[in-house]
């Protein structure tokens, strides 16, 4: 489903908080091996809907699909991220005995991940003529306005520059 697209030019407000992003993944190796595949694949929207029906931190995804499926996460902590992944009665414990025990190292079917501590005068972001994506929708999203027309005025919003 999209959104309102918004006219003109917003960005990422931070609000003088840090936010984690993470970007974790899949990739299909073989692709023609669906027995090893199908189960990596359902393992992500399955933890989505458990953390969207909990306040546990996840603020806002996305997923593309392809060869390799790329999921973007942002959370409100690290903490709180990490409490997800290695919480017993979380699903991605389940997820990750399962990928252990049907793939390993096998090589059918690659997985990944990224995190990122972002926070004022460490990210900069722009979205023009879109509807809330990404950062903007995980924070704060508002008009890019005096002060803010550049990469450079962005990243030093919130920090002793301005």
């Amino acid at each position: 489903m999209t959104g309102k697209v918004f006219n003109g030019r917003y960005t990422a407000d931070l609000d003088g908080q840090e936010t984690v992003v993470f970007l974790i993944g899949m990739r299909f190796n073989h692709w023609w091996r669906a027995d090893k595949w199908a189960t990596v694949v359902t393992a992500m929207p399955r933890m989505l809907r458990h953390l969207e029906a909990r306040d546990a931190g996840l603020l806002n995804w996305r997923m593309w699909f392809g060869r390799t499926i790329l999921v973007a996460q942002y959370w409100r902590s690290v903490q709180e991220l990490h409490t997800f992944a290695t919480s017993s009665s979380a699903p991605h414990a389940t997820a990750w005995r399962e990928f252990n025990r049907r793939i390993g190292a096998d090589g059918t079917v690659g997985i990944w991940h990224e995190t990122y501590l972002v926070g004022p005068g460490r990210a900069e972001a722009v979205y023009d003529n879109m509807p809330p994506f990404g950062l903007a929708k995980a924070t704060h999203h508002v008009p890019i306005g005096p002060g803010r027309q550049t990469a450079k005025a962005r990243l030093a919003h919130g920090t002793d520059e301005t």
